[in-house]
């Protein structure tokens, strides 16, 4: 019977490939999707942001001819009233695209046609709803957190150095480094960015508030040279309760969005440089890394990045959000609007540099990718 060891040896054969390409599959799926996520949570911040936009647009009056989430060609698309609503096959942003937004309109609802104050309503929309969502997230952080952590000190670990320096178990640290600590999400950023081991913190002791000046933790190195404090108190934990969840949650987006502003001023001071940055490729490879950890962690960078966008669309640089505030903020005071023309310009030449600012950041991921410098 020729024909059985054929047939056998070719189900042998056939399962062996159909195992392979499975485990290939399996593989591949577990080392892609967490960027998936990463690509999932950038089109729903933006679709956010644009949503903000496109609700203030409705109810200040202003007419909306499109929303889309995508660039590129339509996938999917639905005329309405009035607004066209459509999904496009580039998963890589989206628009609110409202009448007279960038060009003279005589349609008396167009954009540039509406009182100062709801285009300034409709601009800071978007960013708004980006810090809302932030917090939401933060909420989402608390609720999934295996508890809710204090600034209050609980114990110290077995060679601590910080304890000798006038640290106690109890101490409510309310300020570091003359910073304010509100979580210890402030604490940890404070700390982080501190380089030589002695930090100066005022706590609340007894119902007291004491200055504690000098106190002195150990340092580690890393491979780039960078010192860091070694932490060596653990702080206690808070019972979750609603009430607390929602409070906590609404702290921890204060101290994220507080940690973005001190970003900012650090950056400008220069303790930070454009190899401290990260563009889309370095920030989805951080989403992807959290994403295979677990939950808290994923919410934690989410939740960051929703409020980092919001506090950056607000900066009033040419071609944000921001900028387009000044200009209306500007024709509010003087009650005349900047020319049309120029503002463009102003605008076009922002967009410009931006770009460029992007491609280079962006360029610089890509490098440190490369040679296995990028988390």
């Amino acid at each position: 019977m020729p024909t059985r060891p054929r047939v056998s040896l070719f189900l042998t054969v056939f399962e062996v490939v159909t195992i392979a390409i499975l485990s290939f599959i399996g593989n591949l799926w577990s080392n892609v999707w967490p960027y998936l996520i990463a690509i999932l949570l950038f089109l729903l911040l933006i679709t956010i942001h644009e949503f903000g936009h496109f609700l203030l647009a409705k109810l200040c009056g202003v007419q909306v001819n499109e929303f889309a989430i995508g660039f590129g060609p339509h996938l999917f698309k639905r005329k309405g009233k009035e607004t066209e609503y459509s999904i496009r096959l580039i998963p890589f942003g989206g628009f609110c695209a409202m009448e007279g937004e960038d060009e003279a309109s005589d349609n008396p609802r167009a954009f540039g046609n509406a009182k100062a104050w709801k285009r300034l309503l409709i601009l800071l929309a978007g960013a708004g709803f980006n810090i809302l969502l932030g917090v939401v997230l933060a909420v989402l952080l608390v609720a999934t957190s295996s508890g809710i952590a204090t600034t209050t000190v609980a114990k110290f670990d077995e060679n601590a150095v910080s304890c000798n320096s006038g640290l106690e178990v109890g101490d409510e640290i309310v300020r570091a480094n003359g910073r304010s600590v509100f979580t210890t999400y402030d604490l940890s950023y404070i700390m982080a960015t501190d380089t030589d081991g002695v930090m100066d913190f005022v706590v609340r002791r007894d119902g007291k508030k004491v200055n504690l000046d000098g106190v002195k933790f150990d340092l580690t190195e890393t491979e780039n040279g960078q010192r860091l404090i070694q932490l060596d108190f653990y702080v206690r934990g808070e019972e979750k309760t609603f009430f607390s969840v929602i409070g906590h949650g609404a702290k921890t987006a204060m101290s994220y969005g507080r940690i973005v502003c001190m970003s900012l001023f650090d950056m400008l001071t220069g303790r930070y440089g454009l190899n401290d940055m990260s563009g889309p490729v370095g920030v989805t490879a951080v989403i992807g890394n959290a994403a295979k950890t677990s939950l808290p962690n994923f919410l934690s960078i989410a939740c960051l990045i929703a409020i980092n966008l919001g506090i950056m669309n607000l900066l009033p640089l040419p071609a944000l959000d921001g900028g387009r505030v000044l200009f209306v903020l500007i024709e509010m005071v003087f009650r005349r609007p900047i020319p049309a023309k120029y503002e463009g310009l102003v605008h076009t030449i922002g967009f410009i540099l931006l770009m460029g600012l992007i491609l280079l950041i962006t360029g610089n991921d890509i490098y440190k990718l490369i040679t296995g410098k990028l988390i």
